[in-house]
């Protein structure tokens, strides 16, 4: 077997680009099968000091200022797209206008009209995509949605999904980008909402329609005191203050194509919990819970049986006996990223979408649009399909 070259570009060197750095590096260990030679060719970051990381750390050979030097470059053959979500429409449609396949964060699209028109470029242009729906590669959530499309928990009737964070709960956090529309789209509908959303889609299948309500429990915020703030950089007690224009709530109630109803809930600024991600799915026949901060582990429960039992994550589950040999031993928050890298990856070398598509980004975007939709009208929305040229 020929071993194959991936010249890799990143575009924004945060902890984000970091983690999709480590992915790549990851795959030839982790997946040595796909005998890949990954080669960290360019990152682009406006921060010199960032821009200078990428070289002396991270282990590119060169680092540029501006994104439009990476897609120039005719030995970067993919691009990972980790900006703000405000950069993620301009970068990707360029990236995909140059021929690079990219891997793009998500929100894909600050809003369904900039979602369409990513999926619609990478298309157009034949390339590759991945987004970072990372929860999808949890060994667990692997193998609950094996017990889901087998038939093992029945007919599905209901989901319940729950997305919790506390990183905007303090008032005094900055204004920073992710606060503001234009800059960022919704909030937390956008953030950990398209999460939850493509969890429960790539377990149960599409959401069909959805009534929704969002709200914003701090209204104002402290001025960021630098331009290009960090995106939760605390803020001071004086000083002058500003709006804070995207939610910090949203919660909806579903409906599944395939008949299950549910709720989906997601917050940025509850107190105490800093990344409970849940979701419970109900069957005639059983049912199964998982919360991130036991990611290694699944509760099932079938209907001959009392209560819940634990299944912890094995080799057969997922990717997870690439990662850790037995049982009781755990995987990681990067280790889903590299699973990821190498999705994406794959797509590229063998010319197939296995990875996360543009399109599927779409979709979880699309589900978020009816919502917003609903707050508007007060009404059940339905789901836009993608637009057919």
């Amino acid at each position: 077997m020929t071993t194959s070259r991936i010249g890799v570009g990143l575009i924004s060197v945060g902890w984000m680009g970091r983690l999709h750095t480590r992915g790549y590096r990851g795959i030839c260990e982790f997946f040595p099968e796909l005998d890949v030679d990954v080669d960290l060719v360019v990152a682009a970051d406006p921060v010199e000091s960032s821009a200078r990381y990428a070289v002396d750390r991270l282990g590119y050979r060169s680092a540029a200022s501006d994104y439009r030097d990476v897609l120039a470059n005719p030995d970067v053959d993919v691009v990972s797209i980790c900006s703000p979500n405000f950069l993620h429409h301009e970068i990707a449609v360029a990236a995909a206008k140059a021929g690079k396949h990219f891997w793009i964060e998500k929100p894909m699209g600050r809003s369904l009209a900039e979602s369409q028109a990513i999926a619609s470029a990478a298309a157009e242009a034949g390339v590759k995509t991945a987004v970072g729906f990372n929860y999808r590669h949890v060994p667990s959530l692997q193998h609950a949605r094996d017990l889901v499309r087998s038939g093992a928990l029945g007919r599905i009737n209901s989901v319940r999904a729950a997305f919790l964070a506390d990183y905007a709960a303090d008032p005094d956090t900055a204004l920073s980008w992710r606060f503001i529309q234009a800059q960022s789209g919704p909030g937390v509908l956008s953030d950990l909402m398209s999460h939850a959303v493509d969890l429960a889609q790539y377990i149960v299948g599409p959401v069909s329609e959805v009534t929704a309500l969002t709200e914003i429990f701090i209204k104002e915020r402290p001025l960021p005191a630098t331009q290009g703030a960090v995106a939760f950089a605390k803020g001071g007690t004086e000083g002058p203050r500003g709006t804070v224009e995207t939610d910090d709530y949203a919660a909806l109630l579903a409906r599944f194509a395939e008949g299950a109803v549910g709720t989906i809930e997601a917050s940025r600024a509850h107190v105490g919990p800093h990344a409970e991600y849940t979701i419970e799915i109900y069957g005639t026949e059983g049912s199964v819970r998982w919360n991130f901060h036991y990611m290694n582990e699944l509760q099932l429960a079938m209907r001959q049986e009392a209560g819940y039992r634990t299944v912890r994550a094995a080799p057969g589950q997922g990717e997870f006996g690439r990662f850790q040999p037995g049982i009781g031993l755990s995987m990681g928050f990067d280790d889903l990223k590299t699973i990821e890298a190498y999705q994406f990856v794959r797509s590229v070398i063998e010319d197939t979408q296995i990875a996360p598509s543009a399109e599927e980004g779409r979709s979880a975007i699309a589900v978020v649009q009816a919502a917003l939709d609903s707050v508007s009208s007060g009404r059940w929305e339905k789901v836009a399909g993608p637009v057919r040229p």
